[in-house]
């Protein structure tokens, strides 16, 4: 994927609003830790070894740290690329606010995007109780967020993989 550049057109409100998510999950990152209680955190950090819960702990103890940071890093370079864009007027009624932009991403940043977006979906799963793909009720307005920010992997993982 060396060189390799991604178009993405989104609205600027969703820009504004995808930014707003990946905020919230770079201070998750920031302010929690797997052993601190919150389960959407530890599953950030999956066990090296299912069957062994000794090696597992000192697994996590030794790699989660860096993979927290990574997770963090890889935050800021998605809302890095998405400043501009999620730029919204004051005004509320201003056609601006329904505008696409365009957003391009070099391979480093699409993987970051990949990996961010993959977690923060791994986040709200973990927050709604998701554990199979049908474990939510389709109605139910909480989980558009969820559908939404797998929609959006969708799209990224198709544009990456497309043999342009």
């Amino acid at each position: 994927m060396t060189g390799r550049v991604v178009v993405l057109d989104v609205a600027r409100l969703e820009a504004a609003h995808l930014a707003g998510l990946v905020g919230q999950f770079a201070d998750l990152l920031r302010e929690s830790a797997p052993d601190d209680g919150d389960p959407a955190v530890a599953r950030l950090v999956p066990p090296g070894y299912a069957d062994d819960e000794e090696a597992a702990r000192e697994f996590r103890a030794l790699t989660q740290g860096d993979l927290l940071v990574r997770r963090e890093s890889d935050a800021g370079l998605v809302l890095a690329s998405l400043h501009d864009a999620a730029q919204i007027p004051e005004d509320p009624d201003d056609p601006a606010l329904l505008e696409q932009v365009e957003i391009t991403l070099d391979a480093e940043t699409a993987q970051a995007w990949l990996r961010t977006l993959a977690a923060v979906r791994l986040v709200l799963a973990t927050r709604l109780g998701i554990v199979e793909a049908d474990d939510h009720e389709h109605d139910d307005p909480r989980f558009g967020v969820y559908d939404w920010i797998g929609y959006r992997l969708d799209g990224l993982v198709a544009a990456l993989d497309r043999e342009d």
